[in-house]
């Protein structure tokens, strides 16, 4: 027990220490010739290891881009200002996995504890954003009387126009999608704002409302023991909450089931995010009272979905298929090698990494192993390329799916192939994530050596096992209709209503 606690010990300290490091090198400022070597390294890097570099971008505009960067930086750079003027070459790539990660400060566990026990500043709203303009369409705790459908103009004197051009630069869809980056910006706007301005406790915001303007001064008010005491049975991971996959910090599920009629004949399903985690079960029981029902209709909604998990939706699809079905095509890699770029070690604990190292020997052979080659080309070896029988719960009814420019890589996946198949009628907006596939699967976590900005590069071109499109965009829907913000204000759902209209006409021609 002492080895056990002087090993706890000496870890709390080499942590402490670490931390300290981290803001003590993000806060240094690097010499303009090792930020151009990081340039340097990191188009090297997407050179080697990713297997579409040039699929929305030739090779010649982008050689370009980081030889006309290298010729601004002149002077020396914090890591933070470093990041923002290469990630906007790197979203000029045109693939939205492709991203280098904000150099963020680091906070103690004494500093997180304290954040726990306070409520946020900005994340107490819900926003909305269209061009430059920010909107609160939702204010949970009625924060100054604010009213759903406010602009919010400035923050601190700085308008927020200024921060949306500036941030929509730092993101890109897979290739020249129209609807993801309003979906995107609004759930990324406040980590870009926070890594540039800290976390305030305090903030003056100027709003307008039906033309009238105002000024509040928000504050980060501490929690309540009502609310403490809430937060911790949120964070209780009951039997009912791992199969819906429950998300504690926004008090919701990543997965619903239900039955919009009385008389069951519309079953509909919404999928937040495909995380995998317990979805075999989640389905199972769905489908299940599906067939129970005899339901005829079936809505999936893939709205605000960023994806996730291949084996997931080669699942859910096999409850979809009425013959055998391959959702994949082979994934292609650049090399032999790459799965094993993959830093197997990767943010393990002195624990776990003594477990992985013993561990390491077959993990290695099963990579090594993992790939082939065909007419020259190396690919990866994966369960979702490879023939799947429909589940004998499988649907035969008729399908709708909702979709929309936060529908991003594996919701793409799986509705291009839908769509392709002819399984399913799509509505809502085009998807933000491309019809032809995206590069993702797993990564390779490098880090720029100069200013330790850490940068993941997809390894895996996904593609669906479809008649590509080449548009160079998101799936479209067979039904275009748009959503608006009072709608969502209202809470209507334009999308969702069309459906059930179409089905109803459907019952009265029978």
């Amino acid at each position: 027990m002492k080895n056990y606690s002087v090993i706890f010990i000496l870890a709390a300290l080499t942590s402490c220490a670490s931390i300290k490091k981290h803001n003590e090198q993000r806060d240094s400022c690097i010499p303009p010739e090792q930020l151009k070597e990081d340039v340097d390294y990191a188009y090297s890097k997407l050179q080697q290891m990713h297997p579409q570099l040039y699929w929305y971008i030739s090779k010649q505009e982008l050689d370009h881009k980081f030889d006309s960067l290298k010729q601004t930086i002149k002077e020396p750079l914090t890591p933070l200002q470093f990041y923002f003027k290469l990630q906007p070459v790197i979203a000029g790539i045109r693939e939205g996995h492709l991203s280098l990660r904000i150099p963020r400060r680091k906070f103690t566990k004494k500093e997180i504890k304290k954040l726990e026990h306070t409520k946020g500043l900005f994340s107490r709203f819900e926003y909305y954003i269209s061009d430059d303009h920010m909107y609160i369409i939702q204010n949970r705790d009625s924060i100054e009387g604010i009213k759903p459908g406010t602009e919010v103009l400035s923050i601190n004197n700085i308008p927020v126009s200024d921060y949306i051009k500036k941030y929509k630069s730092l993101i890109s869809s897979d290739g020249y999608n129209n609807t993801f980056h309003p979906y995107f910006l609004k759930d990324l706007f406040f980590n870009f704002y926070t890594a540039e301005n800290g976390l305030p406790n305090t903030a003056m915001i100027e709003t307008v409302y039906k033309g009238e303007k105002h000024t509040y001064k928000l504050s980060r008010e501490s929690k309540s023991d009502t609310d403490l005491e809430k937060d911790k049975e949120m964070k209780k991971r009951t039997l009912d909450k791992k199969v819906n996959d429950y998300v504690a910090s926004s008090n919701s599920y990543n997965r619903t089931f239900k039955f919009l009629d009385k008389d069951s004949t519309i079953a509909y399903i919404k999928v937040k995010s495909f995380s995998r985690e317990y979805s075999d079960e989640f389905y199972k029981k769905a489908f299940s009272k599906i067939k129970d029902a005899k339901s005829p209709y079936l809505i999936i909604d893939v709205r605000n979905n960023y994806g996730g998990s291949l084996q997931e939706i080669n699942n859910l699809y096999s409850y979809l298929a009425d013959k055998p079905f391959t959702l994949i095509k082979p994934s292609q890699v650049t090399s032999r090698g790459t799965p094993l770029r993959t830093n197997y070690f990767r943010k393990s604990t002195p624990l776990e990494y003594a477990f992985k190292s013993i561990a390491y020997p077959s993990y290695f052979f099963a990579q090594a192993f993992s790939t082939y080659k065909k007419d020259g080309k190396v690919y990866y070896k994966m369960k979702a390329d490879k023939p799947t029988k429909p589940h004998k719960e499988a649907f035969n009814g008729k399908v709708f799916v909702l979709i929309n420019g936060g529908s991003f890589s594996a919701s793409s996946i799986i509705t291009a192939k839908l769509k392709n198949d002819k399984r399913a009628t799509l509505v809502g907006e085009e998807t933000g994530g491309a019809n032809d596939g995206t590069v993702a699967g797993f990564y390779s976590y490098q880090k720029l050596p100069n200013s330790q900005i850490r940068f993941p590069i997809g390894l895996l071109l996904v593609q669906p096992n479809i008649d590509f499109s080449d548009t160079k965009k998101g799936v479209a829907p067979d039904v275009v209709i748009n959503e608006s913000m009072q709608d969502i204000i209202d809470q209507k759902d334009p999308q969702l209503d069309w459906i059930k209209n179409e089905i109803a006409k459907e019952k009265e021609n029978k």
